[in-house]
């Protein structure tokens, strides 16, 4: 592995959620970044964000190191869950709680359905 690679890898499995993304889980920098960050956030879930934007290495690097080409990335539990566009499907489908619950990961449930109850109709 190179040196970015054992950066993020550390980084990937130092906390239970982490979001890579543009900007900051208070201050998001793209809409797709803000997306996700508004899930997890209204969903009041402890997740870790680094901004991609600060760092140019980790920026590139995390795109290689999940074979995935772009950002935001979500992992959890040091596995790669997806983009904006997955996490959302994830989240409208339930599959996103099944998913923290079955790795212990502490979210409002009721925040989750009222997002589904939204987005329904």
């Amino acid at each position: 592995m190179t040196d970015v690679n054992n950066r993020i890898d550390e980084i990937v499995k130092a906390a239970d959620v982490v979001l890579f993304m543009k900007g900051t889980k208070d201050m998001p920098q793209c809409g797709f970044s803000s997306r996700v960050a508004g899930v997890l956030n209204y969903i009041g879930l402890d997740y870790s964000d680094v901004n991609v934007l600060a760092d140019e290495e980790i920026r590139q690097g995390i795109k290689d190191y999940s074979d995935w080409p772009t950002i935001p990335q979500l992992y959890v539990k040091g596995e790669f869950v997806g983009g904006c566009d997955i996490v959302t499907e994830m989240t409208l489908s339930g599959e996103l709680d099944t998913m923290f619950e079955d790795n212990g990961v502490a979210f409002n449930k009721d925040a989750a359905d009222k997002i589904r109850e939204a987005n329904a109709q």
